[in-house]
């Protein structure tokens, strides 16, 4: 059964909702909807629906196609058929029978997932071999990333000649080359769901049991909770807070990135799941379930013998492994603290987010009366709690200045090392750089930071705390590391 006029109508309406001016553009389209009509069919005149797949390259290309018929570069992309089940699948179905790229090469990206990005509507000439007069093309075009650049690419001699991969702004489609060039695509796959491995602190392990009902992944099988990233979500964190909270009235505490998985979904895309920890020790039978059969826990050695996807017990039992490896070392006699007479001492550790800008670092004023550099320039920064780095970095950006930063574009750029005056404790600074975020820097915590500002990273302003000079200037060399007031 092809898609149905609702299944378009909603496209179109997600599609508007992003680019409103291109109402009156397809206007035409949504009132043949209403008015019943089959705009699957290539029959259906003055226009009908066509399908295109936007494959895309970690090297920021675009797949293209030379069709036989007219000599032009398109994206592989035809006409909808009966078996498709969506638009989505109709391109994928397309770019796998031109191109030989089959669907689990392929993802969608967190931003538009099933949604299109571009919807082009151009003219079609008459064609009095196939009896088809001049009509207009509705051509909802879906943004794929490449889960493997190595992928083999098989042209479809029928109808087509020769594969091309052009850049973002030789991309044959005016329309589609303006949306490509304005969005910061990087070419990398990115998680698009989210999930919780759920432990009690004791080895056990809180598993979902699936409904066991066509057309929903995993049917029937033990899983961990969690779904796929929705519109009004601000972060993946965001996205499995929502999943907990909606499917087992959840609540958890702190989430720690842990790892992504990859997955195969019910249209045999790549899945990239963000999977997070989280301990909670609760009864399960507590918990008001709304999506599936039931939830149980389990300790790792009884899970071979549930129907269970082997990356899941993978992931448990690497996290099991994990927390024997952490409670040993903490069981250790040297664990409990420095020896009598030892001179060691502890280490405060802080983190230090490094934005760049078009040669422009973010720095904070700190209020005058601040315990810490009071009225002089600093990193966003923070001290670590029962945290990892990374995720105290999150953190901190969300609360004090309402940056959302995914922990995967995070990476260090440098370390300082560093006592304040002789005797004083030592401390570690991580300082990290996003390669992206979202959100436009805020004053949160007034009595914190008084303003945020971007500053050249040749012309830094003063006051400003000296190792946040020290580690931008190491950054700038090329070092990866810094010592202050050592003697």
């Amino acid at each position: 059964m092809p898609p149905t006029r609702s299944h378009i109508h909603d496209l179109v309406t997600a599609y508007l909702e992003r680019h409103p001016a291109e109402a009156p553009l397809l206007a035409p389209l949504l009132q043949a909807l209403d008015d019943g009509g089959d705009l699957t069919s290539r029959s259906t005149l003055p226009g009908h629906v066509t399908c295109s797949a936007v494959v895309v390259d970690s090297h920021r290309r675009v797949l293209h196609i030379r069709h036989n018929a007219t000599g032009k570069l398109l994206a592989p992309g035809g006409h909808v058929e009966a078996d498709d089940r969506s638009l989505l699948e109709a391109a994928l179905r397309e770019v796998h029978e031109e191109a030989g790229i089959p669907p689990g090469a392929l993802c969608v990206t967190a931003a538009y997932s099933g949604l299109p990005f571009d919807i082009d509507v151009h003219d079609i000439d008459a064609n009095p071999s196939k009896a088809e007069g001049t009509h207009q093309h509705y051509d909802f075009r879906f943004v794929l990333m490449l889960a493997d650049d190595d992928v083999e690419i098989s042209v479809q001699r029928e109808e087509v000649s020769a594969a091309k991969w052009l850049a973002f702004d030789q991309v044959t489609s005016p329309t589609l080359r303006a949306k490509l060039c304005a969005w910061g695509l990087d070419g990398r796959m990115e998680p698009v769901n989210a999930s919780a491995l759920i432990h009690d602190g004791h080895g056990r392990y809180l598993l979902h049991l699936r409904d066991d009902l066509p057309g929903i992944w995993e049917p029937g099988a033990w899983s961990l909770l969690g779904g796929g990233r929705e519109p009004d979500d601000t972060s993946l964190e965001d996205t499995i807070r929502r999943e907990l909270r909606e499917e087992a009235g959840l609540e958890p505490g702190v989430l720690e990135p842990f790892a992504v998985e990859l997955a195969t979904g019910t249209d045999g895309l790549t899945v990239p799941l963000q999977i997070f920890t989280t301990r909670w020790n609760g009864d399960p039978a507590g918990l008001t379930l709304t999506e599936g059969v039931m939830l149980a826990w389990f300790h790792p050695d009884a899970m071979p013998r549930l129907r269970l996807s082997p990356s899941t017990l993978d992931l448990v039992r690497q996290h099991a492994e994990l927390s024997a490896r952490s409670k040993a070392v903490a069981s250790r006699p040297e664990a409990l603290g420095p020896k009598a007479g030892s001179t060691s001492v502890p280490h405060i550790v802080g983190v230090h987010l490094y934005l760049e800008r078009d040669g422009q670092v973010l720095l904070g004023l700190r209020h005058p009366a601040s315990a810490y550099a009071g009225g002089t320039h600093h990193f966003l920064a923070g001290h670590c709690e029962q945290e990892s780095a990374v995720a105290c970095l999150v953190r901190e950006a969300k609360e004090e200045a309402g940056l959302l930063i995914e922990p995967r574009d995070v990476e260090l750029a440098h370390v300082v090392h560093m006592v304040d005056k002789p005797g004083a404790q030592p401390r570690i600074g991580f300082v990290f750089r996003a390669r992206r975020w979202t959100g436009t820097p805020e004053v949160l915590e007034p009595d914190r930071c008084v303003s945020w500002g971007w500053w050249p990273a040749d012309a830094l302003p003063e006051p400003i705390v000296p190792y946040t000079r020290a580690a931008i200037e190491g950054i700038r060399a090329g070092r990866p590391y810094t010592e202050l007031g050592w003697v």
